[in-house]
């Protein structure tokens, strides 16, 4: 699903994807966002605007129950389906076919981005100059973003332009992208107040912890790792006596704590209590001592929040490679052995992807069907078959956590601001 910011983020991330291409094809070309009527005011001389004309509603997939709520008598969230209609015009000198020029080249980009991926959103998002984006959510968007070319005919194009428009008509095409959801932020049913508060005895629980999210400290675009410090947002998280965190089937303490935010350092909680790939955790409220029945140690009468889930991504701290008689003269087989700094338990689904370090026309493969070491959890290993011998890059997926590569951040290196690690040789 996807918040209010998502229609001026698709906007966003068109804009970028063809300024980088039109200022390539074409000597200072910009990229617009103004009215059609606005052209040629504080515009550029040869440039492209892109116009967003129309926002037409999916009959199809609006209004579709979500499913966080489905206990009888709960309203459930309901969601806009969106499809935004662009009009994209271009303009320049005649005499040296700019318009045409740079028309090849929206077409072009357009096409090859086919659908705006997530992480081309998240690009975006982190854009200083588009701080105002920094909120969205579109990324998370559950329907594919899928950019389509609209066939107008000379009728539409002359009412467009000459009714809806009122301008003097350039060179355009138009554009679809669909499809954009929106989330409804209504929120739930509000109870009656209460009228009088009982003390002593079994009282109800007035004050019961909500979790509304869990992300990292460092951003909510940053993946989380196991020295992450996460921020647990949400509703009366911190308790009258005390506040635990339930994850990985221990209780640990947070490391700071108010009503609506708790902080979590994972470096504090034991490595064997973590694992690769989806985590949840409950925030606890203990009942005050003395109040349990002598010899109990249960939290029967304390309260606990609902389970929230995050994804906790593995760092590959080794890597290493056993070959075995290949299928020709040209290719390997074997296998890749892979150290984990977190435990992967023997029914994850564990995905290898390399990436040759090569100049020109670089190798890439996906390798599945890999197992854990059944002696030590933080080793997994994936067989290989008909790869080219060379020098890759590793990342291993499990259940969707993907580990994350090295940057060589060192001024004036060869590789400055390129992918370093962690690397095999398959020779």
């Amino acid at each position: 699903m996807s918040n209010h910011l998502a229609i001026a983020t698709v906007t966003a991330t068109l804009q970028r994807a063809l300024q980088a291409s039109v200022q390539l094809d074409v000597d200072g070309a910009r990229v617009t966002t103004v009215r059609p009527t606005d052209i040629g005011n504080g515009t550029p001389e040869t440039g492209v605007n892109l116009f967003l004309y129309q926002i037409i509603t999916n009959a199809a997939l609006s209004n579709m129950d979500s499913p966080r709520f489905r206990n009888k008598g709960d309203f459930s969230k309901r969601q806009t389906a969106l499809e935004l209609h662009y009009m994209v015009s271009v303009y320049g000198d005649d005499n040296e076919l700019a318009p045409q020029r740079l028309i090849g080249s929206v077409v072009r980009t357009l096409n090859d981005i086919g659908n705006i991926s997530p992480d081309l959103i998240r690009e975006t998002c982190e854009d200083a100059s588009l701080s105002f984006l920094n909120g969205s959510t579109l990324a998370n968007n559950f329907q594919q973003l899928t950019v389509m070319s609209l066939d107008l005919n000379l009728e539409d194009l002359s009412k467009t332009w000459s009714i809806f428009f009122q301008a003097p008509y350039i060179l355009s095409v138009a554009y679809k992208v669909m499809v954009v959801t929106l989330e409804s932020e209504m929120p739930l049913r509000v109870g009656l107040p209460i009228r009088q508060r009982q003390t002593g005895g079994a009282a109800p629980y007035l004050n019961q912890p909500m979790i509304d999210q869990v992300i990292p400290q460092t951003g909510r675009l940053t993946p989380i790792m196991a020295d992450s410090t996460l921020l647990i947002q949400g509703q009366a998280l911190q308790g009258l006596h005390q506040t635990l965190i339930r994850m990985g089937g221990i209780e640990v303490q947070p490391t700071t704590m108010s009503a609506s935010e708790l902080t979590l350092d994972l470096g504090d909680v034991p490595a064997q209590n973590l694992k690769a790939g989806a985590q949840s955790l409950q925030v606890l409220h203990p009942p005050a001592a003395g109040s349990l029945p002598m010899g109990s140690s249960s939290y029967g009468l304390g309260v606990e929040s609902n389970a929230a889930s995050f994804i906790l991504r593995p760092t590959v701290e080794s890597a290493s490679v056993t070959l075995v008689e290949g299928d020709d003269d040209e290719s390997c087989a074997g296998e890749v052995a892979l150290q984990l700094n977190l435990p992967v338990g023997a029914q994850q689904r564990i995905v290898l992807f390399l990436n040759e370090l090569a100049p020109e026309a670089p190798a890439s493969y996906v390798l599945g069907k890999g197992t854990v070491d059944p002696e030590d959890a933080h080793r997994v290993m994936i067989p290989f078959s008909k790869v080219q011998p060379g020098d890759y890059l590793v990342r291993v997926q499990v259940d969707g956590a993907e580990s994350q590569l090295v940057i060589d951040n060192t001024p004036g290196s060869p590789t400055e601001n390129r992918f370093i690690g962690p690397q095999v040789t398959i020779a």
